[in-house]
């Protein structure tokens, strides 16, 4: 079996093929074929020699070469028919309830649980609950207004549109709120968006809590699962991405689970890791090339 090894930098530096060339014929790796994904700043080397090691021959790429994102995977069934992303620190710039907490004059205080929450540090239901309570008051105006002026994260257009065009469905699945996930959907053109929905009261103001179940770490693998059965696909057939520890469970569980920017929690079940880069090495990572690249649907 042939493997995909892609190389991702901003840019990749100069001799990086053949550095990575070197480290993979010492591990008794052999390159066959190469091509070039972007020009400076993307390379896919196929591989033989592989099966049972990805984990070991990335470590020893990844410690010489560490400014490179790097991804090693079969060849075959790289590219992905179901996307399911998070949206916070993902999607989206930042983490949207920390803004929330800004509008209100509380973001470090909140900001400091968010952080441990998604580290892990802290029960996910337990810690939104917390955080929502703090925002008893805040009228849903001021939640629509931060919606509209999120900053996206680079390359998250082009990784939705890019699968969609090739006939992948898109989803989008968050701990955070159905009145900024709803519009995230919109504006990069997910299929379907699920999460949280705050209690509003007659004032159109938060009246500090949740609706219950919330979304959290199992409702995003039983999403995940759903989607698979829905599609008739395999979890082989899936790309997923986040940046917390509730993502963990879906990440692991993928075809190509990606830890993006992420928390060192979610880094320990997969291999796949955006440190570097942003959201395009996802297509990179399936063997898309510039080519056939697209920002819009």
């Amino acid at each position: 079996m042939t493997h995909a090894l892609v190389l991702v930098g901003n840019p990749l530096p100069q001799g990086t093929e053949a550095s990575a060339t070197t480290i993979l014929s010492a591990l008794d790796v052999s390159p066959i074929e190469g091509r070039v994904l972007s020009i400076e700043r993307a390379s896919e080397l196929i591989v033989e020699g592989v099966e049972g090691r990805e984990s070991n021959i990335v470590a020893a790429l990844r410690e010489a070469l560490p400014e490179i994102d790097i991804a090693l995977m079969p060849s075959k069934n790289r590219r992905k028919k179901l996307l399911c992303a998070d949206m916070d620190a993902t999607m989206v710039v930042g983490e949207t309830i920390d803004e929330l907490a800004e509008a209100v004059g509380i973001k470090d205080e909140v900001a400091g649980i968010t952080e441990r929450a998604m580290r892990g540090e802290l029960d996910f239901e337990q810690a939104l609950d917390a955080r929502v309570a703090m925002l008893r008051g805040l009228a849903t105006t001021e939640i629509d207004r931060i919606a509209m002026s999120l900053t996206y994260m680079p390359g998250a257009a082009a990784l939705v549109s890019t699968m969609k065009n090739h006939g992948a469905k898109c989803v989008l699945v968050s701990g955070g709120f159905d009145r900024i996930t709803s519009v995230v959907r919109d504006h990069l053109g997910f299929n379907y968006d699920k999460s949280n929905t705050l209690d509003v009261d007659t004032d159109g103001k938060l009246t500090g809590n949740v609706r219950k179940p919330v979304v959290d770490a199992e409702t995003k693998r039983a999403l995940l699962h759903e989607w698979v059965e829905k599609l008739g696909i395999s979890l082989s057939d899936c790309l997923v991405i986040g940046d917390g520890a509730n993502d963990c469970l879906m990440v692991e569980r993928a075809g190509m689970g990606i830890a993006y920017q992420a928390k060192p929690a979610l880094k320990t079940v997969t291999d796949f890791h955006v440190n570097h880069t942003d959201l395009r090495s996802a297509l990179y990572f399936q063997g898309y090339s510039d080519a056939l690249i697209s920002e819009k649907l």
